[in-house]
């Protein structure tokens, strides 16, 4: 492989460009969970994840409603990791090897919350950190205060190893979520409730889309301030 396709290169590379959270997953086994052509698929067996943090001024504004900084802000950070998932793929592709960038959001189904695949599982299996009540990726840094692109690929990267941490007695989003649709265990949460609620949003005219932000605002490890307390 060449050393310029390194996964500590390619790293930094990412670092560089923005990127605030980067891992690596071995994805030849959740192959069949992508609604991407299987022909295509099964030549893929990593996937490169990248994250970007949301701002936490934009967040905290948030209170009971989504607000249109936030909506604004949510579309931009995603834009930021479609382009740098684009810059990565024609690396990895000019090398001869495939590249794949799955955008941070393209939802095919909203009321199941489904897209290509699922970047929580991506982001989880490349150890970035452990899904959450929220149905959220957490990190250990950073909460769920960040988004996701993913690049599938032929490369190959060393894989890195899922944590197994968890929320453990936080429960902070369960008791903010205004549509009650996060339970005690993250396997739970109602997709349903919450799709209903972001419907609500958007019929406020709130936001143009269907985003929330409420328990994102409140995903911070243990330690760190949410609205400037503890």
């Amino acid at each position: 492989m060449d050393k310029k396709l390194s996964y500590a290169n390619l790293k930094k590379f990412c670092l560089n460009e923005g990127i605030d959270l980067f891992g690596v997953a071995d994805i030849s086994k959740v192959h069949d969970e992508f609604k991407i052509a299987p022909k295509v698929a099964q030549k893929l067996d990593r996937a490169i994840c990248l994250g970007v943090r949301l701002s936490g001024a934009v967040l905290s504004e948030i209170d009971v409603v989504p607000t249109k900084l936030y909506f604004h802000h949510y579309k931009i950070v995603n834009s930021f990791l479609d382009f740098v998932a684009l810059r990565l793929c024609n690396m990895i592709q000019k090398q001869g090897y495939l590249a794949l960038a799955i955008p941070a959001t393209q939802i095919i189904d909203w009321e199941k919350n489904i897209g290509h695949l699922s970047h929580r599982k991506v982001g989880y299996l490349a150890g970035l950190g452990w899904i959450g009540r929220n149905n959220l990726l957490v990190n250990e840094k950073l909460g769920s205060q960040f988004r996701l692109a993913s690049v599938l690929t032929n490369l190959p990267l060393k894989a890195d190893q899922p944590t197994r941490k968890d929320c453990g007695s936080c429960r902070l989003c369960v008791r903010i979520c205004p549509a009650q649709a996060i339970q005690e265990k993250p396997e739970d949460f109602n997709h349903q409730k919450c799709f209903a609620q972001l419907k609500s949003f958007q019929s406020q005219r709130q936001v143009e889309q269907f985003v929330c932000g409420i328990c994102v605002n409140v995903c911070l490890p243990a330690g760190r301030s949410v609205r400037g307390k503890k």
